[in-house]
C-alpha cells in the first residue's frame, strides 16, 4: 500500500471518523458524525494519484473486474484494529474511491443503543428479519451485532453472504461460514441457494438485491431457518411493497403468504448526530403479529403505519416517536429531529402530547 494513503487511513483511525472520498482534484475528505470535512493537511490528489494509490489495494484478478465494470467492493486490513471497506470506481475526473471505516469489535445490541427488542427476535429459530434504511445509517453493524448475539448465545451454524466480508466473527458457540461474492461464489442468488444445502440455521445477507435473491430467502425462511437481510429502503411498510414489487407477476400473491407467516420483524434506522458529538440510531420497529400478517395477506400495506403507531405497549415504535423519546431524552436537537423524520408534521404532532 502507498505510505501516502496509509497515513491518511490512521488519521481517519484516531479521528473515528466512518468513511474516507479520495476524488480526483480535490483533498482527502473525511466524513465524521455524517458531515464532511476536506482533509486540508493532506496534498490535493491528482487523477494519476488516485489511480496509482487505489490500484495498489487490488490484485489482476479485481483489476480486471474493476476494468470491465469500472467499480468493484472489497474489503482490507490496515493492521489488526484497522479494517475497510472499499468502493473503487470511475467518474468524469478519472478513479475515484469511498472507504468505509468497519471497527474490529463488534458490540452488542444494549451498546449500539438498538431496540431491545432485537435481543428477542434473536430467540426465534425461524423466520425473516430485515434491518433497511439508506445506506451509511448503520445496517451492517446493527446485523452484525445480532449474528454475534446469537454467536455468543447457542450452537448454530451461521452462513454469511456479503459483498464483500466486512465484520469478521471469531466462532464462540457457533459455527460460521463467511462467504464473499464473487470471491467465494459469482453470484448473490448462487450462493443462497447453495446455502440452503449447506446444513444451515441461521443464514445472514448483506443485501437483497435481485427477485431471485429474494424468493430464495423466503423460501430459506419458510422452511426451517432464520434468515437475516438488509435492504435499502425508508420504511417497514416500503420495504414490504418493495418485496413483492420486485417479483414477477405471478409470484406475488405466493411472496405475500410467504413473507405474512415467516416475517418477524422490521428494523428501519436513522443514525442521527447526538448534541454532544457522535451519533444514536432511531429506529421504526415494526413486529409481525397477527394484524400485520393479515394486512400483508390481504394487500394493505398502507395500513401497517397505524398498526405501528398503535402498537407502542407490543414493542412497535414509528420513526417519528423515536427521534421525539432521543428530543426528550436531550440525546439530539429539534432541528436533527426534524432533518430525519420522514413525517415532520406528525414529529410535532408527537412532540406537544
Amino acid at each position: 500500500m502507498e505510505e501516502r494513503l496509509k497515513q491518511i487511513l490512521q488519521f481517519i483511525y484516531k479521528e473515528q471518523a466512518s468513511d474516507l472520498h479520495l476524488i480526483p482534484g480535490s483533498f482527502p475528505i473525511m466524513r465524521k458524525d455524517g458531515d464532511l470535512y476536506p482533509l486540508a493537511q493532506f496534498d490535493i490528489f491528482t487523477s494519476d494519484d488516485t489511480e496509482k494509490i487505489l490500484f495498489s489495494l487490488i490484485n489482476e484478478e479485481k483489476k480486471k473486474r474493476l476494468l470491465k465494470y469500472k467499480d468493484i467492493d472489497f474489503s482490507f486490513s490496515l493492521d489488526e484494529k484497522t479494517r475497510f471497506r472499499v468502493n473503487i470506481y470511475l467518474q468524469v475526473q478519472g478513479w475515484a474511491g469511498a472507504f468505509r471505516f468497519i471497527p474490529n469489535e463488534i458490540k452488542s445490541i444494549e451498546e449500539l443503543n438498538l431496540p431491545p427488542i432485537l435481543n428477542e427476535f434473536m430467540q426465534r429459530r425461524q423466520g425473516f428479519i430485515l434491518i433497511v434504511g439508506p445506506a451509511g445509517t448503520g445496517k451492517s453493524t446493527t446485523l452484525a451485532s445480532m449474528i454475534d448475539t446469537i454467536n455468543h448465545q447457542r450452537q448454530a451454524h451461521i452462513i454469511t453472504i456479503e459483498e464483500p466480508i466486512e465484520y469478521l466473527f471469531t466462532p464462540d458457540k457457533a459455527v460460521i461460514s463467511q462467504r464473499e461474492i464473487p470471491t467465494h461464489s459469482p453470484h448473490w442468488h448462487r450462493a443462497l441457494k447453495a446455502a440452503l444445502r449447506e446444513d444451515p440455521d441461521v443464514i445472514m445477507i448483506g443485501e437483497l438485491r435481485d427477485p431471485e435473491s429474494i424468493s430464495i430467502a423466503l423460501t430459506a425462511a419458510e422452511t426451517g431457518h432464520l434468515v437475516l437481510g438488509t435492504l435499502h429502503t425508508n420504511s417497514a411498510s416500503q420495504t414490504i411493497d418493495r418485496i413483492v414489487d420486485v417479483l414477477p407477476e405471478n409470484q406475488k400473491n405466493q411472496a405475500r403468504l410467504q413473507l405474512a407467516s415467516t416475517l418477524i420483524g422490521i428494523v428501519s434506522q436513522r443514525l442521527v448526530p447526538r448534541i454532544k458529538g457522535g451519533r444514536v440510531p432511531a429506529c421504526e420497529v415494526l413486529i409481525a403479529n397477527n394484524a400485520v400478517r393479515n394486512l400483508i395477506r390481504e394487500n394493505k400495506i398502507y395500513q401497517i403505519d397505524s398498526v405501528i403507531d398503535t402498537s407502542l405497549a407490543e414493542g412497535m415504535i414509528s420513526l417519528e416517536r423515536s427521534l421525539v423519546n432521543l428530543v426528550h431524552l436531550g440525546e439530539i436537537s429539534l432541528e436533527k429531529a426534524i432533518e430525519f423524520s420522514l413525517n415532520p408534521t406528525k414529529l410535532k404532532y408527537l412532540l406537544e402530547e
